[in-house]
């Protein structure tokens, strides 16, 4: 069986077949027409199988639009998060600017001024831009050997002053050093050749007799001048231990009279003048016992003062009041830092109730209140915007007196004056204002130099238009900003400057607390330096150092240890 079925069984699987195969390739003979009629399929018509099955339609994406909000959502998050770091990632062409003019001053040796364009002031700039920018303390630190060349080649020229000064620069940027102490030296030595000890001596004895012990023309400071040229001179020996003999003599007289403050300066001066002056620990002692005689009354005095603060009691007649009480205690102690705080902080409450006064348009009330509180805290940020609130105020008080009359020989209402409109002039002097004072305050130069300083632009643009948001915002930000440049000054080493960005800051905030944490830090840097350099043997740089410290942390125990250290030689 072949399995093959026949093709006309129907009933199963017919297998395919191919035909004939023979001529395939041959060209087709088309067969003849017939009679019937003739159909033409269309060929898009044929059907060739079951149509392809239709793609479903595209369902819209719901998903898409909550995922794309969430990132959008995650990056401004990011963003916010890493502010700092992302804007640290974007060049800032503002400090590339001052670094590049930073770079060609000190290329063509302007190292240091007071014009804003010395190579010392625009690297300054950028370190207040960006505090951490090695570029700009690197530069610092090239204006310092750059000033170092500069004092070379003047004590070579024989110009003693110019050395002088540059010295000082350089001292400043680069703290010191031993070429700074080279050229200090080579100075003080140069200016001994050229003074003749005998009219010197002259002179000193004439300044004893006459009562005139230290100062620059004082007997003590004309001795010291001849045994820099003669160390062993007896003269001048014999002198020296008279004028220390005298100034002893003062001070105990101003102790005797409970004047502590004027003892203190009188042994101060004694000890720069002769260090091993041998009854000066006796007296560091009785100054010493002096201030634990006063210490009760002070720490009364601050108290009382604080709780008069509390109660309301800001100042007035009688003794029982805050200004009275911190007043009393600066006479015990002339440099203590919590009364002069509690002074702030007097003319800060009279401040907040002189713009109380203002929000009332009391004007004449609010004047009394500024000036008391300017009467002991003159240049503080707070008493400058509000005295230009009340200046605005005056303004439109005088503008509604003025509509008043006009209205009455008119018989007219009367309404309310409309604040004054700034011409164009003027409100184009108070953007330059704006934006020298913001210049002016990242270079440092806070109170000074007068009339350019930020806090003098700031007033002046206040003075123009006493509620103008971007002069008083950045006047009372100074004290802040001031902060941040005194941490700076800090963290480089330059106590003379941190010292000055403290002062500046007590002007313009005298109330703040948060001062007196600056104060014992910096002068806990002064007392590092001091016993480094009593390690070294400079006595006069120690002293000049302690003095410093003396300022700003009266009867610190580790102050006078190194003060005693300083008086016997060690």
């Amino acid at each position: 069986m072949s399995g093959r079925k026949d093709q006309h069984d129907q009933g199963g699987r017919t297998e395919p077949r191919l035909g004939n195969l023979d001529g395939w390739d041959k060209p087709q003979v088309q067969a003849p027409r017939d009679e019937l009629p003739h159909f033409g399929v269309d060929p898009d018509r044929r059907r060739h199988g079951a149509p392809p099955p239709r793609a479903p339609k595209s369902s819209k994406r719901g998903w898409l639009l909550p995922v794309l909000l969430l990132v959008v959502i995650g990056v401004v998050a990011f963003a916010w998060v890493e502010q700092d770091r992302l804007r640290g990632l974007v060049p800032s062409t503002e400090l590339n600017d001052v670094l590049g003019r930073a770079d060609q001053a000190l290329h063509d040796g302007h190292l240091d001024g007071n014009d804003g364009k010395s190579a010392r002031e625009l690297y300054e700039a950028a370190r207040a831009l960006e505090p951490d920018n090695d570029r700009a303390r690197d530069g610092l630190r090239q204006v310092g050997q750059a000033e170092i060349a500069r004092a070379d080649a003047a004590v070579r020229d024989g110009k003693l002053d110019e050395a002088a000064l540059a010295l000082n620069a350089a001292r400043e940027l680069l703290g010191g050093g031993a070429d700074v102490e080279r050229l200090d030296q080579q100075i003080s030595k140069a200016r001994s050749a050229n003074v003749q000890p005998d009219g010197l001596i002259e002179r000193a004895q004439q300044a004893l007799a006459d009562g005139r012990l230290d100062g620059d023309d004082g007997a003590g400071n004309l001795y010291r001048q001849v045994l820099a040229i003669d160390p062993n001179n007896a003269i001048a020996l014999h002198g020296m231990d008279k004028v220390a003999d005298g100034l002893a003599a003062q001070a105990r007289k101003a102790l005797d009279a409970g004047d502590r403050n004027a003892a203190a300066a009188i042994v101060d001066k004694l000890a720069v003048l002769l260090p091993n002056y041998g009854e000066l620990p006796s007296l560091r002692a009785a100054l010493v016992q002096a201030q634990k005689q006063d210490s009760g009354e002070l720490a009364d005095d601050l108290k009382q003062g604080q709780d008069a603060l509390r109660a309301g009691r800001i100042d007035g007649d009688g003794e029982d009041t805050a200004l009275a009480y911190f007043k009393s205690a600066l006479a015990i102690d002339a440099d203590n830092a919590e009364a002069k705080a509690g002074l702030g902080q007097v003319a800060q409450a009279l401040i907040v109730q002189a713009n109380a006064a203002i929000d009332a348009n009391d004007s004449a009330h609010a004047t009394q209140l500024l000036d008391r509180a300017a009467s002991f805290a003159p240049k503080s940020a707070d008493l400058a915007a509000a005295r230009a609130r009340l200046g605005d105020l005056n303004k439109r008080a005088t503008a509604n007196t003025n509509l008043t009359a006009t209205a009455a020989g008119e018989d007219g209402d009367v309404g309310q004056a409309s604040p004054a409109q700034l011409t164009p002039q003027q409100s184009a002097q108070i953007a330059r204002m704006l934006q020298n004072a913001d210049i002016a305050a990242k270079r440092g130069q806070i109170m000074l130099p007068p009339g350019d300083s930020a806090y003098d632009l700031y007033r002046g643009a206040l003075a123009i238009d006493g509620n103008n948001e971007a002069a008083r915002r950045g006047l009372q930000e100074l004290p802040n900003l001031v902060s941040r440049q005194f941490n700076q000054a800090m963290s480089n080493g330059n106590l003379v400057q941190a010292e000055g960005f403290l002062g500046d800051l007590s002007d313009l905030a005298p109330g703040d607390a948060g001062q007196d944490q600056l104060r014992q830090r910096l002068a806990g840097a002064w007392m590092d330096q001091a016993e480094q350099q009593l390690g070294r043997g400079d006595r006069p740089g120690a002293t000049q150092s302690l003095n410093h410290a003396g300022k700003l942390a009266t009867g610190n125990a580790r102050l006078q240890q190194l003060q005693a250290r300083l008086s016997a030689g060690r």
